[in-house]
């Protein structure tokens, strides 16, 4: 039966099924379609052949076409979400006003059609892929969705007829596990010894899967149907398996079994023998597998045999305490054990994990989605597979695309709250996320090193692993943070404790990673990059899931919260320092940045207190707890002191690297502000003397405080010594300072964060967004604060818009402070906190310092960092103050204040600046209470012989007499008489007692004591204590070198009288302050300035807190004596002195050599670049007056000679010659095009100038002969020669070995020297070609300008017999000189500047007269490139910048010498023909074409050929006689072309009106006079006027008035005009005068000398008025029109249009753009390109014809050269500028090179956004795109842009 259906037509067979199954009774058709399906769905068939496919189709359709089918299904779409799936690279957009969640994206169609106006959206390209959220308002808020799901168009749709599925409903099933026993089949274990290829597996299935895909696309009603069968239990039992008879069915089921076996956690083997005597360890698990070897189903058989395992492992109390708390994961066993499936898509979903997430399968199962039902089955199914992906994940070669693929599935699901809470307490999903992360973290663990090597029991991970090297592990903690920003999520995760422990044990295995220790010896040999992958964990796994959960601590009502995070962070902590041994002391030269344990305890203690209200001593461990947590956070800011002081360079650069990440803005708020603030915390806590004396020797400058002038620091170098200080004070300044977590509020903070990055640069937006440390987790969406980021940055920083500097580097639009801001809110210390270069603290104080020197607040010399006082500390922290009353600190003061005035080694402006800093802190911030009578056991302080209490106040004023130093025999002290002070007075032999321990050694003794009392205190176990020998040996005194000494310094100071002594030593006069200086103070001059301000500041505020003071400070002022210091200064100290007088005056030197440079410069600049004066460089313009004397010299830029171009050693300009199509890109008119955004819209290029000149040549070519035609018109207006000078000029011959040097020097150019190019040796500008200069002579000039007297006509004669003299000079009368070999080689320059196509338009490449043609094209596109640079006109005169770069007085004569070469055959010389009526010649033979009609010819280019071949130098009168006879025939062409716009009747009334006027005396030089004869002429012949009657004449409707004949006449006449004017200018050196607009004619007229002077000023004059005839003007008109009028009816009627030609053309114009970028992406990014019909990888647009190009595309490549430079070529002789559609840049290419130029479109604040990574509304910017074009049109692309590199053809 099956068989015959099988052969049977597919339609009509499934049409007759579809009716037999529609019958109340179906059986028969039941049976007869499952016998269909076994044959036709067979799997043992290859899974390439598509019958199959072709025959469900049909069935599906049940008869009708399956396109049809398909329409049919989607009317019944019911759906109200979207959920379009995209894939990698996709572009899409996200809205964070109408997100919800953070994860929320939308497709570029529902976004358009959604109203975003004014949200904070971007557009950015998918990394991982994505669905769209619109209609799911679990996801995004539903003002946000588009139109289509806002109205919910779904709801009310029909039902579905119940016949349209029902084949569907029984053909699927069969289909579906087809597909899965295809995959069965297909799949190999990795380990056998076959080699796997899934990937062609996966290839043979695609029609079936693309299948599947199609059918979800199908809407909602088909996914229901789908949703049914891959959810259904029963269909999967019933077809799983197989029937029981099939061998092949039951083969592939084992085959699958034997798949699932090791899906869980823990493998089979592993199970078994969990129970077993003697454990072996599993494959799977790492060092700490144990622990979790254990959580199978089976409890282990004995404690005691678990515990042998551990022992094993190293690892103990590790595994112990895993195991207790991993019990809980008994909750849900299936984690570990093997999975078990129940439906269709739990198998799908097993296999598609097993092919690692092929893309389609991906694709198809997240189709489905928008079925809510089916939604709810998928995510369940995916927590069941989440170990397994796991395992699949960490065993996979391409982890990057799975771990992409995977998030694409995840992040779809655990968005939504509902959905990740119904699971979490369903399926238990945090036990199971935290337990797959522990399991994998655990295959990579090591051994710390951290402390005590060799017994440490703590383990941490391996950074070099691939698992975190390739940050393997991010999708799982993706999916972890993602789930824990769901509040009601994260509630579950705090309140349960057995989870918590868990986490803690994982973050644990952070704690201490990537330990440093420092090289002592020699440098590291491999330097090792593992800290990224350590900052990265630690960023990702620890710190973003710990932001998660603090979101959602943030009331009181969360306070148990916090409270049990907190406990496990201590209970963890404790274990930890068990494990690593630790005691007290941290083991020497080791650091790690990573703390997670810490830092989760410091963030929870943060928002205990100042969210939470809870009292911070009750969150607080006992004391001896509080020592050891704050030992190791302190270690790390010493060592970041000691790397930036040099001590770790042996380690090289890496550790740097560390430093500065433990800083930067994405990680500061997440490792060093936790790390501060947890020191702030213990040192409020501890006490203060053991805090002080341990920040000192951990900075190991405890030796450096002794009042001795020399001593021994046992472990540190001289040099380090003063960094270490300066960091030693720094730190406890920021500790002391720093608000961050002690009071501010989140808008102050904001504040700060802000004004300390702006300080240090000014920022744009962007970088200032990326610089201002957010709450890290990504989930949180917004910077913190209620005050919006926007507000705040108005509220601190002024708005820079976006400049031009002409040198070309275009700035952005930039945010700068305020100036209330540096007046009153700079804080140094947090720019110091927060900076990760130190030249970016430079950087602040430079700008600091620059604004008060503006501001006129402190002119002289350099001031120091303003103090800025501070906010209120919280309540709870009030212990911080205690730091800056402790005796031990005020010591430490005391000694350095005295240091300083001494000029010890190794004090700096640095440590007195921060000293004062910490003694006005202590002014400011006063402690209350006194504490003294809390301490009865003052008596055994060491330190009371110092001061008497802790308070600053009292002890500023406390005079110390003798001090008792150790210091080595050689010491200045010991050499003074050795009489110890008088023991007569009481007061000194009490002091004598007292000063036993007085050194400040006895800080470290003080520490020891108190840490060993609190250890008694706390436990009675402190006997066993044993300390690390190492540290305890550097403290003993008896251990130092022998020659110690005891000897005692008479001091008798304060600290305010070494304040009021440094006062004088800083202002260096005896008695800087006088007595009464307290009372004359006004005291707000004290805010900004340097030290003398701050110390004048610290005795103003201790005398108004204190009178003691105040009377002191009177007292010390009035009786001050000069500063005796106790002792000669020591060699060192003179030393010193000199090395820094050395250096001042070194450096006074180099200011002035400078500055002397600079001058030099600006000089320099202003004569090369200076643009009024016109004359600034005689090489300039031969024809300047003052040259007129005597020969001209030039100046050789390379050897610095002087002198004139001779023929033997010819002196060349600096030039650079390009191809140039810039001037066949203009149209007529002025509108620029636009460049198309739309399907319809288009540009023609047919209507350029270009296209035009083209179609004129051709044309003539038709009719003409070929050599006339060369000379009737100018070529080069596409690919034309244009050579520009920088004004500089060089001996040909330094020249050359100028390029041998540059050929040998390997330097990287951006030039290519074997084509020629090289730099200007004196202003770099580029240049390839040296134009040399003819030599001057200077007799000659005289006579070349003499005005003239002699009558037209006998110029005219003159010219002709110059023009006839041309035979007598052949080439080889002048010997090859020098010169003339040079201008050779310059021509070969010119002619291999362009290509080939642009150079041979005559019928015989090569010949004589091609070659003609292209030089006096040259001079043509010179000339009329200038024009172009001076705006189009001449009418603003004098030079301009662009007659700067121009050098057509050279370029003239070396094209002269080489137009000599062609002679002008007489017959035909066009002069003749222009001059004189010629008696008509019959002897033309009929087959030869006509010449080229005079009519039809272009004045300018004969003006430009005469001027070339008459013999040089031509003088000026027989010049001004060409233009004349020139400009008869340029009218009577406008004449001819205006009448040829008439209208017939119109023609006929002029022609008679005009005939009237004939016989009139000035009838020559009336222009209706002759108009009509022209008309009249030209009339004879009917062909001339009836061709254009086609055309409707453009001005028909109006009426031709005398006036607007006049306009129009003058308006054709002038481009000639303009251009014979500037070429006079060149070759003489006339004056341009400029003139306004209107009166351009006359002033051009007057300047050529065609009007008399008188005329000119007065009436308005008449362009027939310039005329001026030799011959009779009637009959020379009437022989140009008969030439016309005599060509053959076919020639005429074509050649005719050649009359009406109109020279005026707009100015250049690039293409106009949309002011919206977003318009020019959405039409070009998804287009498809026009050659290769594939939609470009980088598209890109030419922004000078609109052409749509594959950029680096090797699809469109020809010959080897990629489309771009194609283009380039062909559109603009090598010069392009293209619009990179995918990066929003532009990139400019010249010739062979290429540089990026920048971008024209910003954002709102001013800035580039390039390859679109913001992906932020971009809008044109004006100024740029007018920087652009002026760039293309002057062509100075070359001169500005900077960066050039080759492209090689691949763009």
């Amino acid at each position: 039966m099956a068989a015959s259906l099988v052969r049977r037509d597919k339609k009509s067979t499934a049409a007759h099924l579809k009716a037999d199954l529609n019958w109340t009774d179906n059986s028969s058709g039941v049976r007869q379609l499952q016998e269909l399906l076994d044959s036709v769905l067979n799997p043992e068939k290859p899974a390439a052949d598509t019958e199959a496919l072709d025959w469900c189709k049909c069935l599906i359709a049940g008869g009708e076409g399956f396109e049809e089918f398909c329409k049919t299904v989607r009317s019944y779409d019911n759906a109200t979400l979207c959920g379009l799936v995209w894939t990698a690279n996709f572009v899409a957009y996200r809205c964070r006003t109408c997100g919800i969640s953070p994860c929320m994206s939308l497709c570029a169609e529902c976004f358009n059609n959604g109203d975003h106006t004014g949200h904070d959206f971007n557009m950015f390209r998918s990394q991982a892929g994505g669905a769209c959220d619109c209609g799911d308002s679990n996801v995004m808020r539903e003002t946000g969705f588009c139109n289509r799901h806002r109205l919910r168009t779904g709801e009310n749709v029909p039902s579905v007829p119940r016949d349209l599925l029902l084949m569907s409903e029984m053909v699927l099933p069969r289909f579906i596990i087809c597909v899965i026993q295809y995959l069965r089949d297909g799949y190999t274990e990795p380990d056998t010894s076959t080699e796997r290829d899934l990937q062609k597996v996966l290839q043979q299935l695609e029609p079936q899967i693309s299948f599947l895909e199609e059918l979800t696309k199908m809407g909602g009603a088909m996914r229901t149907v789908l949703t049914k069968i891959l959810t259904n239990q029963q269909i999967f039992k019933d077809l799983s398996m197989g029937q029981e008879d099939n061998v092949y069915a039951k083969k592939n089921y084992e085959k699958y079994l034997s798949a699932l076996k090791n899906s869980g956690l823990v493998s089979v083997e592993e199970k078994a023998q969990s129970g077993a005597a003697e454990p072996t360890r599993g494959a799977e698990a790492g060092a700490g597998a144990g622990a979790l070897g254990l959580l199978g189903a089976e409890a282990p058989a004995s404690p005691d045999e678990s515990n042998k395992e551990e022992d094993q492992d190293g690892g103990q109390s590790v595994g112990q305490r895993k195991r207790v708390k991993l019990s809980s994961t008994a909750k849900d066993p299936s984690i570990m054990d093997s999975l078990k499936h129940k439906c269709f898509l739990e198998e799908l979903l097993f296999w598609t994990i097993k092919y690692e997430f092929p893309q389609k399968m991906v694709t198809f199962l997240l189709n489905m989605l928008p079925d809510q039902d089916y939604k709810i089955t998928f995510t369940k199914t995916f927590v069941q597979h989440y170990a397994f992906i796991m395992k699949t994940l960490m065993k996979s070669q391409e982890s990057d695309t799975m771990s992409n693929r995977i998030v694409h599935i995840s992040v779809q699901l655990f968005s939504n709250e509902e959905l990740a809470r119904h699971v979490t307490e369903e399926c238990q999903l945090l036990d199971i996320m935290v337990t797959v992360l522990l399991y994998m973290m655990e295959s990579c663990l090591i051994k710390s090193e951290l402390q005590d090597e060799e017994n440490s029991r703590h383990v941490v991970v391996n950074c070099s692993e691939p698992l975190l090297k390739n940050n393997t592990y991010w999708p799982l903690v993706s999916d972890f943070i993602n789930i824990l920003s769901h509040q009601s999520v994260a509630k579950k995760f705090l309140e349960d404790h057995s989870l918590l422990m868990l986490w803690m044990s994982f973050v644990s295995f952070f704690q201490g990673m990537n330990l440093n220790k420092r090289e002592l010896s020699e440098h590291v040999e491999f330097e090792s990059q593992t800290y990224y992958a350590a900052f990265a964990a630690e960023l990702e796994a620890c710190a973003q899931p710990m932001w998660g959960l603090l979101t959602h601590c943030k009331v009181k009502e969360t306070q148990e919260y916090t409270k049990t995070v907190v406990r496990y962070c201590l209970e963890t902590l404790q274990i930890w320092f068990d494990a690593i041994g630790f005691v007290d002391e941290p083991a020497p030269n080791q650091v790690t940045f990573h703390l997670p344990l810490h830092r989760y305890y410091a963030m929870f203690l943060s928002k205990a207190v100042k969210c939470q209200g809870l009292d911070l001593d009750s969150l607080l461990p006992h004391q001896e707890m509080l020592m050891k947590i704050m030992v190791h956070p302190l270690q790390i800011q010493a060592s970041l002191s000691e790397i930036h002081s040099n001590m770790w360079v042996r380690n090289g650069l890496q550790i740097k690297g560390q430093a500065m990440t433990y800083v930067q803005s994405h990680f500061c708020n997440s490792m060093i502000d936790p790390d501060i603030f947890l020191l702030q915390v213990c040192a409020s806590r501890l006490d203060p003397d053991y805090f002080i004396s341990s920040v000192f020797e951990r900075f190991k400058v405890v030796d450096l405080l002794t009042m001795a002038s020399v001593h021994q620091n046992a472990v540190l170098d001289g040099e380090q010594e003063r960094p270490m200080l300066e960091g030693a004070l720094t730190f406890l300044v920021i500790l002391s300072s720093l608000r961050i977590h002690l009071g501010m509020a989140d808008d102050e903070i904001l504040r700060a964060e802000m004004v300390s990055q702006l300080c240090m640069n000014d920022r744009t937006h962007s970088s200032l967004l990326d610089l201002i440390p957010e709450n890290p987790n990504p989930k949180s969406g917004i910077v913190p604060g209620s005050c919006s980021f926007e507000e705040m940055l108005s509220a601190v920083a002024d708005f820079k818009a976006p400049v031009f500097e002409p040198g070309g580097s275009m700035q952005q639009g930039m945010y700068t402070p305020k100036e209330e801001v540096w007046e009153k809110e700079f804080d140094p210390i947090m720019v110091v906190l927060r900076t990760v270069y130190r030249r970016d603290v430079q950087s602040a104080m430079d700008r600091y310092s620059a604004f008060l020197k503006q501001s006129g607040m402190h002119t002289t010399g350099n001031p120091w960092p303003p103090y800025k006082e501070r906010t209120p500390l919280h309540p709870c922290y009030k212990g911080l103050d205690r730091l800056l009353h402790c005796k031990t600190l005020h010591i430490v003061i005391f000694t350095l204040l005295y240091k300083i005035w001494l000029d010890h080694s190794n004090m700096s402006e640095h440590v007195l600046c921060m000293v004062l800093y910490l003694i006005e802190l202590g002014l400011d911030n006063q402690v209350q209470e006194d504490k003294e009578d809390e301490e009865p056991c003052i008596e055994e302080h060491c330190h009371d012989s110092w001061f008497p209490g802790t308070n600053l106040l009292s002890n500023l004023h406390h005079v110390i007499n003798y001090v008792r130093v150790r210091v080595p025999e050689t010491a200045p002290e010991v050499k003074r008489e050795k009489d110890p002070p008088p023991s007569t007075s009481a007061e000194a032999a009490n002091f004598g007692q007292n000063v036993r321990e007085a050194q400040v050694f006895s800080l470290v003794a003080e520490r020891r004591r108190k840490f060993q009392e609190i250890i008694n205190r706390s436990s009675t176990e402190a006997s066993q204590v044993v300390r690390p020998k190492s540290s305890s040996t550097r403290w003993v005194p008896p251990g130092t070198p022998p020659q110690l000494v005891t000897e005692i310094l008479e001091i008798r100071e304060s600290m305010l009288s070494l304040l009021i002594k440094l006062h004088q030593k800083l202002s260096a006069k005896q008695n800087s302050l006088s007595a009464t200086w307290l009372e004359d103070m006004e005291t707000n001059s004290h805010a900004h300035g340097d030290g003398i301000t701050a110390i004048e500041r610290i005795l103003t505020k201790a005398a108004t807190r204190s009178r003691q003071s105040k009377r002191n400070i009177q007292e010390i002022c009035g009786k001050v004596s000069p500063p005796v210091a106790p002792k000669k200064n020591g060699p060192t100290d003179k030393k010193t002195m000199d090395k820094d007088e050395r250096r001042q005056r070194a450096r006074e030197r180099q200011q002035k050599l400078l500055a002397e440079f600079a001058s030099r410069q600006k000089s320099f600049m202003e004569t090369a670049m200076d643009v009024e004066s016109p004359d600034a460089e005689a090489a300039m313009d031969l024809g300047a007056s003052e040259v007129m004397e005597s020969e001209v010299l030039y100046d050789c830029v390379i050897c610095g000679q002087s002198g004139p171009s001779t023929e033997d050693r010819p002196t060349g300009l600096v030039v650079l010659l390009q191809a140039s199509s810039v001037l066949g890109h203009r149209c007529k008119s002025d509108e620029t095009k636009k460049l198309p955004t739309t399907d319809d819209e288009h540009i023609y290029p047919a209507d350029t100038c270009g296209a035009a000149h083209d179609v004129r040549l051709a044309l003539m070519q038709r009719f003409f002969k070929d050599s006339s035609c060369l000379q009737s018109v100018s070529i080069g207006w596409e690919g034309g020669v244009y050579v520009q000078t920088c004004g500089h000029t060089l001996h040909i011959d330094c020249h050359k070995s100028y390029m041998v040097s540059l050929r040998n020097d390997q330097v990287l150019q951006g030039f290519s020297v074997d084509k020629g190019e090289f730099t200007c040796p004196l202003c770099r500008q580029f240049a390839n070609s040296v134009l040399p200069c003819r030599p001057g002579r200077s007799t000659e000039v005289v006579s070349w300008h003499m005005p003239t007297n002699k009558k037209t006509a006998v110029l005219v004669k003159e010219v002709e017999d110059l023009q006839e003299q041309l035979g007598l000079f052949p080439v080889s009368t002048t010997t090859e000189s020098n010169l003339s070999k040079e201008m050779e080689s310059v021509i070969k320059d010119i002619k291999n500047t362009t290509q080939r196509k642009y150079m041979d338009y005559g019928k015989n490449p090569g010949s004589p007269d091609n070659d003609f043609l292209f030089m006096y094209s040259v001079a043509r596109t010179n000339l009329e490139l200038e024009l172009v640079h001076r705006g189009g006109n001449l009418c603003s005169g004098g030079a301009s910048a662009a007659a700067k770069r121009s050098c057509l007085n050279q370029l003239f004569h070396v094209l002269a010498m080489h137009m000599r070469l062609y002679s002008i055959d007489s017959a035909y010389n066009p002069w003749t023909r222009l001059t004189q009526v010629a008696q008509r010649r019959d002897d033309c033979l009929d087959d030869e074409r006509p010449e080229v009609p005079m009519l039809f010819r272009d004045c300018p280019s004969l003006l430009i050929i005469f001027v070339l071949t008459m013999p040089q130098p031509l003088r000026k009168e027989h010049f001004i006689c060409l233009v004349r006879m020139l400009y008869n025939l340029q009218y009577t062409q406008a004449l001819a072309s205006l009448s040829a716009k008439f209208s017939p009747e119109e023609r006929q009334a002029w022609s008679t009106s005009g005939a009237l006027k004939k016989n009139a005396f000035d009838a020559e030089k009336s222009y209706d006079a002759l108009l009509s004869h022209v008309i009249g002429e030209l009339s004879k012949v009917k062909t001339v006027y009836d061709v254009n009657t086609e055309v409707p004449s453009m001005l028909s409707s109006s009426v031709w008035s005398p006036h607007s004949i006049e306009y129009s006449l003058q308006q054709f006449c002038l481009p000639y005009l303009r251009l014979s004017c500037l070429l006079q200018h060149h070759l003489y050196g006339d004056k341009l005068s400029g003139c306004p607009e209107v009166e351009e004619f006359s002033g051009l007229a007057g300047c050529l000398g065609l009007l008399a002077p008188a005329l000119q000023p007065s009436n308005p004059i008449y362009s027939a008025s310039c005329l001026d005839w030799t011959v009779n003007a009637f009959d020379l008109m009437t022989q140009w029109c008969s030439e016309v009028t005599g060509l053959s009816d076919t020639q005429a009627k074509k050649s005719i249009t050649l009359l009406v030609q109109d020279p005026q053309w707009a100015s250049p114009h690039l293409l106009h753009l949309p002011d919206h970028y977003n318009i020019i992406f959405q039409y070009y990014h998804k287009k498809a390109c026009t050659a290769c019909k594939k939609v470009p990888k980088d598209p890109a647009l030419c922004l000078v014809c609109g052409t749509f190009v594959c950029l680096k595309g090797l699809c469109c490549k020809q010959q080897g050269i990629c489309e771009c430079v194609l283009h380039s070529q062909h559109c603009g002789a090598a010069t392009g500028i293209f619009l990179l559609i995918n990066a929003s840049v532009i990139i400019i290419i010249r010739g062979h090179r290429f540089c990026l130029w920048g971008s024209i479109y910003l954002d709102a604040h001013g800035e580039e956004d390039r390859d679109l990574r913001r992906g932020k509304p971009l809008f044109l910017c004006v100024e740029r795109y007018r920087v652009l074009q002026q760039q293309w049109v002057s062509h100075t692309f070359d001169h500005i842009n900077k960066r050039w590199g080759p492209h090689y053809n691949g763009l």
